[in-house]
């Protein structure tokens, strides 16, 4: 295949490897691989293309008879051995190999569900989406649905950290990655749910050195989704965003608060909706950072709309916590909502800017005493 590489060259932990059989070259490093004696396979193509048959016949119920004389109409038609079908692909960091249909046919069965809900024109007008997310702890939830719901062609992950035990409240893996990139964690988790979807790491987070091939790299990034805890960042991501007219969503995991910002639609507005403005002109905020940056925090939250828990938890920093506490309940909930917005915004639907909140407790009226 285009993209096959030799064995030696796998040094990215982050990324799948993809061989064709078809491909006299793929299939000798697949020979090497299966040498080694080290490597598992998984070959559920046959389960994977009975379904895809089955997928092309939704009127009627296939006898397994039927079945069996398709698939073997389906190797026939291809002219090539059974065993050469399809794409293997190979997990480096599992040190597995995976048999799966070709792209075409993967996308359209893995999306079946997905259809009428979004169109199948819809369908493909998201592959040609670039959305990028900085900061990976709600932004890893927002990363999978997006993902699963296949909503982009391209994902650019921004998140210098490492993942620890603490994250592991609202972060859904396993204890083996504590220590691991939060980047890495994520981009494996999209490859295990889709090889075919282009995921771009950027492991030292978000930098003035790499902010333009963040936003720019091989084409322009069509959505922002900043979830990161730094207001430098939150800051220069949103200016950025605002110059090359990228909408841009964000969730607090408090609330439900979903915040939009279309500078696509008007690229004359403030950032933040002008909760900022008392604090100078945007091309100079960022030297304000310094004596302002507690204030700037708490304007752009809204204090007074937070939850009365989290309002609590600020007279707690430094003290008992050392970070204001998220729950995976809530991070999941944001995560659905940013994936939900993110896919009218990027089909062109009717979102607005603005802050809305989806609250869970006013929902039912509750009240804490």
């Amino acid at each position: 295949m285009e993209n096959s590489i030799k064995i030696s060259e796998f040094n990215e932990s982050f990324k799948p490897v993809l061989f064709s059989p078809k491909n006299e070259e793929d299939k000798n490093e697949l020979k090497k691989l299966l040498a080694t004696g080290k490597i598992m396979f998984f070959d559920s193509f046959d389960l994977q293309l009975a379904e895809l048959i089955k997928s092309q016949n939704p009127s009627r119920k296939l006898s397994q008879e039927e079945t069996e004389e398709k698939k073997q109409e389906f190797y026939n038609n291809s002219g090539l051995p059974a065993s050469e079908n399809g794409v293997w692909v190979y997990y480096p960091w599992r040190n597995t190999m995976v048999r799966i249909l070709e792209e075409k046919e993967f996308v359209k069965l893995r999306t079946l569900r997905n259809r009428y809900k979004i169109t199948d024109e819809e369908q493909e007008l998201l592959q040609k989406k670039i959305v990028g997310i900085i900061g990976l702890s709600v932004g890893q939830s927002v990363a999978l649905s997006l993902a699963m719901e296949r909503c982009f062609g391209e994902i650019r992950i921004a998140d210098f950290d490492t993942l620890d035990l603490s994250n592991m409240n609202r972060i859904r893996t396993g204890i083996y990655n504590i220590g691991l990139k939060k980047s890495w964690i994520v981009a494996r988790e999209i490859a295990e749910i889709d090889p075919y979807l282009k995921v771009t790491v950027y492991n030292e987070g978000i930098i003035e050195d790499n902010i333009n091939d963040f936003f720019n790299l091989n084409g322009k990034m069509d959505l922002l989704i900043e979830e990161c805890d730094s207001l430098p960042i939150k800051l220069l991501s949103r200016i950025k965003a605002k110059a090359l007219k990228i909408p841009v969503l964000m969730d607090t995991s408090d609330r439900g608060m979903m915040d939009i910002e279309r500078f696509d639609l008007d690229p004359d507005r403030l950032i933040f909706h002008g909760l900022l403005a008392e604090f100078g002109p945007e091309d100079k905020i960022m030297s304000r950072l310094s004596e302002s940056g507690k204030e700037m925090m708490m304007s752009l939250l809204q204090f007074d709309n937070l939850s009365p828990r989290v309002k609590f938890s600020f007279s707690e920093l430094g003290k008992s916590i050392t970070s204001w506490p998220q729950l995976a309940s809530s991070v999941f909930l944001g995560g659905a909502a940013c994936c939900h917005y993110a896919r009218l915004l990027l089909l062109d639907q009717k979102i607005d800017s603005g802050r809305f909140y989806v609250d869970l407790d006013k929902i039912i009226n509750f009240n804490e005493s």
